[in-house]
């Protein structure tokens, strides 16, 4: 995937909108100095390079578990073959092709340490997956 540069501004667009994804393009205008509609422009060109990808809700639910799940894959199947299949899974937040011991990092999300196992079993089931290591994650600092 080849590197997309952006300037100061849409950074600043950027930093706003992980802050508070419902931000008004009025307020985003204001907090950067330029007009409501250069802003939408703005805002519109990233989500049209691909930039921006999606807009989503951070949430917590009080039964609810997360785990960090590190995945080694073997050839004959690619890893971004693998990650395709893990991304499909329910429970499945995120997936990221990583460097290091593992080649992939799977975010999963549930209600009960039950539905994390399930998960877990699934990604174990995928053709080309070696071994797992999971992280459960106890408290999140965002």
């Amino acid at each position: 995937m080849s590197r997309i540069s952006i300037d100061d501004t849409d950074q600043k667009i950027l930093s706003i909108l992980k802050k508070d994804g419902r931000a008004s393009y009025r307020e985003i205008a204001r907090s950067v100095g330029l007009s409501e509609t250069a802003v939408r422009k703005r805002i519109s060109n990233m989500i049209r390079k691909g930039i921006i990808r999606r807009f989503s809700v951070e949430y917590v639910l009080s039964d609810e578990a997360r785990a960090l799940v590190l995945v080694k894959t073997t050839p004959p199947t690619k890893t971004p073959e693998i990650a395709e299949r893990i991304k499909s899974i329910e429970g499945v937040e995120a997936v990221y092709e990583v460097t290091g011991e593992h080649d992939i990092a799977v975010l999963v999300r549930g209600v009960g340490i039950g539905f994390i196992n399930r998960c877990i079993d699934a990604i174990r089931s995928i053709e080309g997956v070696v071994s797992t290591y999971t992280m459960i994650i106890l408290r999140a600092h965002i």
